[in-house]
């Protein structure tokens, strides 16, 4: 198993569901009807299935909580990885809007614990992709951005 079907399976057991239900419902033939109220009938069943399999991705991620709950999760297990490598002062944190699998990290490091730190923390359970957050350069003044923007 992975991180994400630990906290979507109910997502997707309802989608395989209601596209069973409305396969069985829109798609059946019936001789009375005639060709175009049934492809009226089948369009529309789709439709209303997309309708509800959206419907309820949206609760279970949004007021049920469970994207909040993916990202507090990835956060305190790469937390923990972090303190295991001995990088402490460095923050990971999930991007959050919108919700995605992307940590961004921040703090000090050197290059050589830069490139490693993407890579251990690739293989995290539930993260797509790792970057560092660009620094903003000391001075205020913009002339100098464009020859700092990498730290």
């Amino acid at each position: 198993m992975n991180f994400l079907w630990d906290l979507y399976w109910p997502v997707i057991t309802a989608a395989v569901v209601i596209g069973v239900v409305a396969g069985r419902i829109g798609f059946r033939k019936d001789k009375a009807v005639g060709r175009e109220a049934y492809k009226r009938k089948r369009s529309l069943t789709v439709l209303i299935a997309t309708a509800a399999v959206l419907i309820i991705a949206w609760v279970w991620h949004g007021p049920v909580g469970t994207g909040e709950r993916f990202a507090s999760s990835t956060e305190q297990f790469t937390r923990k990885v972090l303190i295991d490598w001995e990088m402490a002062p460095v923050q990971a944190a999930v991007v959050r809007s919108p919700l995605k699998r992307s940590l961004v990290l921040s703090g000090p490091a050197d290059a050589f614990q830069r490139s490693e730190l993407v890579r251990i923390l690739n293989d995290v359970p539930g993260v797509g992709e790792v970057h560092w957050r660009i620094a903003a350069p000391a001075s205020p003044c913009p002339c100098f951005w464009k020859w700092n923007l990498r730290p």
